[in-house]
């Protein structure tokens, strides 16, 4: 039993997706549109092969663009340099290294390397480096060449169809720049403490681990549960989820009035 108790908790969500179906719709809707165009462009200038294992890495960078617009791995630096930069060291093992599995290997760790000390951590930068390692003759044939067309044409249509495809929506505006940020809660009277700033860029510098979060998102997440404490509204204090009928929520409001 306290095994299966154990399985159960490996298992669970790690957070919670309160994301509303409309939400969902939208990053599904992203993610058809920005793999559609990016098929097409690596069709025009691949083998099946190449462009199918191409795709598989776009298609994780969709994921990030359109389902985590706000996520600091979603951004567009991350997105085109850390595709581009992987893309140019897979490149450079495949060429330098003839051992194909030590040559992959190769690309992708130090993609990683590489990423991380040029502030553009992107996951999928890793299936970039392995496809200009292991992406067959037609990939292995454009050399250099692969950073361009495919790998930038793929990426920028991707970015540009995550900053068109979220305009419309005042929540969800790509990149994280754009999206209006909300003013910082007002201490309450019998609040001595509160975080500022300095306070929290300092935490973050203590955590010696990439957080896929972004410093204005975790202001947002501080904002609210101010308000909420020191302000509570009745759905809230009964465990309700926020519905149509309860404007004076205040979760309501921040969603609803960003410009």
């Amino acid at each position: 039993m306290s095994l299966l108790r154990y399985l159960a908790g490996t298992l669970r969500p790690a957070g919670l997706n309160n994301a509303s179906h409309g939400e969902k719709g939208i990053s599904a809707a992203g993610g058809i549109l920005g793999i559609l165009a990016v098929l097409w462009i690596n069709g025009a200038v691949m083998d099946h092969q190449g462009a199918t294992m191409l795709v598989a890495s776009m298609g994780a960078s969709a994921v990030l663009l359109f389902a985590v617009p706000h996520g600091a791995l979603s951004q567009p630096w991350p997105v085109i340099g850390g595709n581009l930069i992987s893309a140019f060291i897979g490149v450079t093992c495949a060429q330098q290294i003839a051992e194909p599995y030590l040559a992959a290997s190769m690309a992708v760790g130090m993609s990683i390397l590489v990423m991380y000390y040029l502030r553009c951590l992107h996951p999928p930068g890793g299936a970039t480096a392995m496809v200009a390692v292991l992406g067959g003759e037609s990939v292995q044939q454009l050399g250099y060449d692969f950073l361009f067309t495919p790998v930038l044409a793929n990426v920028v249509v991707l970015v540009v169809m995550a900053v068109l495809l979220n305009l419309p929506f005042r929540w969800r505006r790509y990149p994280v720049v754009f999206a209006q940020s909300i003013p910082e809660a007002e201490p309450a009277e019998n609040e001595e403490v509160r975080i500022v700033h300095s306070d929290l860029v300092y935490a973050l510098s203590q955590l010696d681990s990439f957080i896929d979060v972004s410093e204005e998102d975790l202001i947002r997440i501080y904002t609210l549960a101010v308000h909420h404490s020191h302000n509570p509204v009745a759905c809230h204090l009964n465990g309700e989820v926020c519905e149509e009928g309860h404007e004076n929520c205040l979760c309501r409001q921040l969603m609803g009035t960003q410009a």
